[in-house]
């Protein structure tokens, strides 16, 4: 949604009926990522993109039918559908493409949760008498439009795995599209590594903040790209930001009086990613410490240190594409390894979720 916005923004500013097309499932190599959507206005106007131009002329003709008074519904592309040579997607890959036009009142909610920096679920049926109906609901509970009750179960699990998907309910299929701020990273250590970190995570749209407890190293000439610093010492610091589900903590400080508290710190939080650079006997004294300081022994295995993956880094840069790239890769529950040797989809999101409601 936030790709296409700005555009939604426009055509209700004017008053203009518009259509959405949205990537609701993938299977093998798709163009585009679920939740991708391209914008139909009453005009004909475009904006966003369901597939990289492979099948946005067809989407548009069934855009235009559903504005027209035809029912929502689903329409499923792939290089094996007799439409390939027209509107096939020369990838290989399938998708599947939802066309409604959205209400407008859970529509409103939606965008104000996204400017907001709400986290909620918006939930639209795709089969059925009601294909098309939707409502959203927020991580505190609240909801807006129809159906609520047969999805307020499952928030929760899907605010926290924080990536659309495609689920069951009560026997009818369900788009889930998850919204929140973007995930943070927590950088402990005025560094040039630190440096590099969050100007790779700014890249990703990420927001960063850099702690370190000496002033004449956390400031913003040497640290530029941070979108926040915190002159404090770690700990105090950790216990202020709060860091949750969706935040990265990655120990730079190679000082035992920072990195020893930073991580007990760490570890009591929900923060999904805990590195600590060093070597492995850095580690090892590291990790006795910790226990001397009453750390929980299995929870040090939450600590990714040496954080990274193996990929030959030396320059700060290389190191912060390394460090990244395995927090990526635990985010989003995968090895880490090289594509190629991987079977089956090589995207994140490409499966269908199972998640399951509290009984």
């Amino acid at each position: 949604m936030r790709d296409v916005l700005a555009d939604i923004q426009r055509l209700r500013e004017r008053g203009e009926r518009f259509a959405l097309a949205t990537v609701v499932a993938t299977r093998r190599t798709a163009p585009r990522p679920l939740g991708s959507k391209l914008v139909v206005a009453e005009d004909g106007a475009l904006a966003g993109s369901v597939s990289g131009g492979c099948v946005e002329g067809d989407v548009h003709a069934h855009a235009t039918a559903v504005l027209g008074g035809e029912r929502p519904h689903l329409v499923s592309y792939g290089i094996d559908d007799e439409l390939a040579f027209s509107v096939g997607l020369s990838c290989g890959g399938e998708i599947d493409v939802f066309v409604h036009e959205p209400d407008a009142a859970v529509l409103e909610r939606a965008i104000e949760v996204i400017e907001g920096g709400e986290r909620a679920v918006l939930f639209t049926v795709l089969d059925g008498p009601d294909a098309g109906a939707s409502c959203l609901v927020t991580e505190r509970g609240e909801a807006v439009g129809a159906g609520a009750e047969r999805a307020r179960g499952l928030v929760d699990g899907l605010v926290r795995g924080a990536r659309d998907a495609l689920v069951e309910r009560d026997g009818r299929k369900l788009f889930a599209e998850v919204y929140a701020p973007p995930p943070r990273l927590v950088v402990v250590g005025a560094v040039d590594t630190g440096e590099a970190l969050c100007r790779a995570a700014a890249g990703l749209g990420w927001s960063t903040i850099v702690v370190d407890a000496r002033a004449a190293f956390a400031t913003p000439e040497r640290m530029p790209s941070a979108g926040e610093l915190v002159v404090r010492w770690p700990a105090e610091a950790l216990a202020d930001i709060a860091p949750d589900h969706q935040t990265a903590v990655v120990v730079l400080s190679h000082d035992e009086k920072f990195d020893v508290p930073a991580l007990l710190a760490a570890l009591r939080t929900e923060a999904f990613y805990i590195g600590a650079i060093g070597a492995r006997r850095t580690q090892e004294r590291r990790r006795a410490r910790l226990l001397e300081e009453g750390a929980d022994p299995a929870s040090l295995e939450r600590i990714s240190g040496p954080c990274g993956l193996d990929v030959g880094a030396d320059t700060p840069a290389e190191t912060a594409v390394s460090i990244l790239a395995e927090v990526l890769a635990v985010r989003a529950g995968r090895s880490g390894g090289r594509l190629q040797s991987v079977r089956g989809s090589i995207h994140a999101d490409a499966r269908e979720a199972s998640v399951a409601a509290p009984s």
